[in-house]
Parts: C-alpha cells; structure tokens; sequence
C-alpha cells in the first residue's frame, strides 16, 4: 500500500475530507483539498515534515504512513534473511489446526530477542480480542496505527494513548 493510499484510508477511517485534512497541516483553504488529492493520488509524495503533520493531523504514529515493500514473498523473505543475521531465528514445523477441517503442516517463526517476542504476545492478543468480540474492528485498526503508544505490555499498564473506545479488558 501507498502513502497516498494509506492516507487516503485513514482520512477516511476519522471521516475527514481531502479539505479538512489539508487545512489541519496548513494549507489554505483554497488549496488545502487539491493538496491532500496529490498525495493520496500519489502524484506527489509528501516530505518527512509534511508527513509528520499529516500524521499529527490525523493523530496516528507516523511509521503507519510508512511505504512497505513486503508485499512480494520474495522481498519477505530477504528482510528475514536479514533478521536472522541479526537474532537467529529458528523455524519449526507446526500442524495449524485453525480451520479444525483442513489442518495444515505451517513453518513458523521465533525470535531470540524478548522485546519483539513481547510485542508478538501483545499482537497476538489484539488478534484473539477481534476474534472474540472482545474488541471491535475499529478498535484493532485504531490500536495498529498508533502502535507502539497503545501498548499496555499485555496488560500490565496503562497504554499512552488510548485506543478503546469500551474497555472491556478490565472485565477479563
């Protein structure tokens, strides 16, 4: 996904227009919609300043705007190739039972480093409260795109930006 279509996705996921969102990182009224249309057009690439007040406008981490490139297997497995540089990551075979009528023989992955096994444990709860109904879908959107203040360490405190809208987590 794009800049553009990240920012596109996310104006529209706070209900803001194209004019809205420009006046907000300060252009002119007159020239605030066409501008914001440029880049989720990507015809022009915002800047890091100006990426940074597109994300202060919308009130999201400015890493959610951040263009990846893992969207080719290929390009997924070279940046793990480069990890496992890093923090040798063992693999192992596993049965994914999640569909209990089709279980399949999955690799996965594990990484020698607690912080990131830290934030995969907070992730993976995010994924078990959207699958529960615990939290909503806007919730979990919410939650990724100002990743890393809305951690809370699984629990263990008070996340720096609050991200439910109905926090039923104290109910567990």
């Amino acid at each position: 996904m794009t800049i553009g279509d990240k920012i596109k996705k996310i104006r529209k996921y706070r209900n803001m227009t194209q004019k809205q969102l420009g006046i907000l990182c300060g252009f002119s009224e007159n020239t605030a919609d066409v501008r914001i249309r440029q880049y989720e057009n990507n015809s022009k690439i915002p800047k890091e300043d100006m990426l940074k007040n597109i994300a202060n406008a919308l009130n999201i981490n400015v890493c959610a705007l951040n263009e990846s490139s893992l969207y080719a297997a290929e390009d997924v497995m070279f940046s793990l190739f480069e990890l496992d540089d890093h923090y040798s990551i063992p693999l192992f075979k596993i049965i994914d039972d999640t569909d209990s009528s089709f279980p399949q023989e999955r690799i996965a992955i594990s990484f020698k480093y607690k912080l990131i096994n830290d934030f995969l444990k907070e992730w993976l709860i995010r994924k078990e409260e959207l699958a529960t109904g615990v939290i909503t879908k806007e919730e979990y959107f919410e939650w990724k795109i100002n990743w890393p203040d809305t951690c809370d360490d699984c629990g263990k405190f008070e996340p720096s930006k609050k991200w439910r809208t109905n926090d039923k987590s104290k109910s567990k």
